[in-house]
């Protein structure tokens, strides 16, 4: 493995490395804590049993996606898998708040910076599938 292919491979796990752990941090925080999560962003869920159910189904399916971009941390054969897991995670996120904004107003300023970084760690982990950006995976032989 040369030293440019050596680079490209560190740098995809750690983008996998933050956004597993990104994923499965904010996951947790929102099955076993949501009140203190949403409050951050001025959202109040006390008492609403239905809303914080709703709130939570997709919480578990960040944290198995979470899981499986940290497999292509430790096993280098999950990596494809696991960018593109990271990228139709955190896009989609990212690109789905930019269309509230618009068809539904601005949201507290903390809901904006968590698109800002969510369109970030999906164009990167997007970056990473490309041939030529981020040493792509396909040169990757183990």
């Amino acid at each position: 493995m040369t030293m440019m292919s050596l680079r490209a491979l560190v740098a995809r796990k750690l983008v996998l490395l933050i956004s597993g752990i990104v994923a499965i941090g904010i996951a947790a925080t929102i099955l076993f804590a949501p009140d203190v999560f949403y409050a951050a962003y001025g959202i109040e869920l006390a008492g609403n049993t239905n809303l914080t159910n709703e709130l939570k189904a997709p919480a578990g399916v960040l944290f198995v996606a979470g899981l499986l971009m940290l497999a292509g941390v430790v096993h280098s054969q999950w990596m494809t898998v696991s960018l593109v897991a990271a990228t139709a995670i955190y896009l989609p996120y990212g690109l789905s708040r930019l269309l509230s904004m618009a068809v539904d107003g601005m949201p507290d300023s903390a809901l904006v910076g968590a698109a800002i970084f969510e369109i970030a760690v999906g164009a990167v982990c997007l970056l990473a599938l490309i041939p030529g950006r981020i040493g792509h995976i396909a040169h990757t032989t183990n």
